[in-house]
């Protein structure tokens, strides 16, 4: 009788390991869950935009799968800013050269930076969206992600449209100095104008979000809003426990410890951020209810 593997993964794709010392077996085919240690089907995760199904952890996932589940119609054509590429301007090497990294991170991404821009619709609100992708360099920010987002800004601004950006960063880029630093005042300069004009902006906050972002752009949104457990901080907790030299309260840094703080206007599920934010910036924007298209009842309270 054959069991569940063998039903799961086809006698083609399998060859006789004791003869041949390997397998066909698709690497990667499983991933296990870092909080409750489940093993699962990779495949079937991703169909659940990468939520665990046992314990509904919400797993990293990269700036492009993350706005194919968001965006309507998730097309390459509407990508914005794409030819920006980071320059080694400093000629920085610690242990590796800057342009090492950043040619190793662009292999291994497929990203030519740490974010990306997008113009498109969420349930027929136009918006534009800028999404961090945590795998390329800690999702940090460099000169090439702050003109990306104030670019994004200025379009928002021409165009009376909305922007949502969904951070995952370790901070300003320290290969790149003070043109990283730079980058803080500069998004918070367009987020001023956008606040003057009317233009809304949604900060999402996602595991991780620190340093100079969650300094600068993640925290200015006209709302923040966050992913359950995501970590959300200036320094990390080790390093304020080391300074302050007490011990740091359960769950601090936590999104759920901002919302009980005030510092995020609420936790949303990333099943439910498609519906949520399209509801949201359709009452920004004043729009008739009958462009929504409602997923499910969202309704907005702290």
């Amino acid at each position: 009788m054959s069991n569940w593997l063998d039903k799961l993964i086809p006698s083609l794709s399998r060859v006789d390991v004791k003869k041949t010392g390997k397998s066909n077996v698709p690497e990667g085919l499983w991933k296990k869950c870092i909080k409750c240690d489940a093993v699962l089907y990779r495949p079937e995760l991703e169909r659940n935009q990468d939520v665990c199904p046992k314990c509904d952890y919400h797993m990293r996932i990269s700036a492009r799968m993350r706005l194919k589940c968001f965006l309507d119609e998730f097309d390459e054509s509407c990508e914005m800013f794409a030819a920006l590429e980071p320059e080694d301007r400093l000629k920085f090497r610690d242990i590796k050269k800057y342009k090492d990294r950043l040619i190793q991170a662009q292999n291994a991404t497929g990203e030519r930076d740490a974010a990306i821009c997008f113009k498109g619709t969420v349930n027929d609100v136009s918006i534009v969206t800028v999404a961090f992708d945590f795998s390329f360099m800690g999702g940090s920010m460099g000169a090439v992600v702050g003109e990306k987002f104030v670019r994004a800004g200025e379009y928002c601004l021409a165009h009376n449209i909305p922007l949502v950006c969904f951070s995952a960063s370790g901070g300003a880029r320290m290969q790149e100095g003070l043109f990283s630093l730079m980058q803080m005042a500069r998004t918070t300069a367009v987020l001023e104008r956008m606040k003057q004009a009317s233009v809304p902006f949604i900060s999402v906050l996602t595991d991780p979000v620190y340093g100079g972002v969650s300094a600068s752009l993640a925290m200015l949104g006209d709302i923040n809003l966050a992913e359950p457990k995501a970590m959300v901080g200036f320094a990390g907790p080790h390093v304020i426990e080391q300074t302050v030299r007490e011990k740091l309260p359960e769950g601090f840094q936590r999104s759920e410890f901002l919302l009980e703080h005030g510092a995020v206007d609420k936790i949303v599920h990333r099943h439910e951020m498609r519906a949520f934010i399209s509801r949201i910036l359709s009452r920004m924007m004043h729009y008739p209810i009958a462009k929504q298209k409602v997923e499910q009842n969202v309704v907005f309270d702290s």
